[in-house]
């Protein structure tokens, strides 16, 4: 079974109808309390990768399922960076890119991977002696604690990433029973 397609935004638009979705598909497979918990934390948080990793967020959401095996599939297209495409890479459990299948996959990841840029901090332009007055470096400077990825590597099955140029797809794999 296929859930309906959710569009999703940076913005929140479609976060709230993406864990709907997931409750319903729990309902509709017959998940118990505790599994439907898992199965809507497995969506929250991969929703909360993405939108942590890439920033501005226009993606799709929907679900496949047969028995208790499901898939939280995920895809959008982002600007690409080097830091990005570490930092989403790292979060699948293959830490590989699953998008490079096959030779020409693999040799077209090498390629992307080659030219994609490296990722700019503007913030980080300010000059030494004014950063060494600041306690703790940039205000408002926030790095990613990885907080996402690290909850969807305990609870879900397998979390796929796939990258082709700047179109990123995450897929979650969590069976019950």
């Amino acid at each position: 079974m296929k859930s309906d397609v959710i569009k999703i935004d940076s913005r929140g638009n479609g976060f709230r109808d993406a864990i709907s979705q997931t409750g319903k598909t729990a309902v509709f497979t017959g998940l118990d309390a505790n599994e439907s918990l898992d199965l809507q934390l497995l969506t929250e948080e991969m929703l909360s990768l993405v939108r942590s990793v890439t920033g501005e967020v226009e993606a799709s959401f929907w679900i496949e399922s047969e028995n208790k095996a499901f898939e939280l599939h995920l895809t959008t297209q982002t600007v690409m960076d080097k830091e990005k495409r570490e930092q989403l890479i790292a979060s699948s459990t293959s830490r590989k890119n699953e998008a490079a299948t096959g030779f020409l996959g693999k040799l077209r990841d090498k390629l992307e991977e080659a030219m994609t840029a490296k990722a700019e901090h503007p913030e980080n332009d300010f000059p030494d002696e004014l950063l060494s007055d600041l306690p703790h470096g940039v205000l408002g400077e926030q790095e990613w604690d990885g907080y996402e990825r690290s909850i969807l590597q305990t609870v879900a099955d397998q979390v796929k990433i796939g990258i082709r140029g700047d179109n990123v797809e995450v897929i979650i794999v969590k069976r019950f029973g």
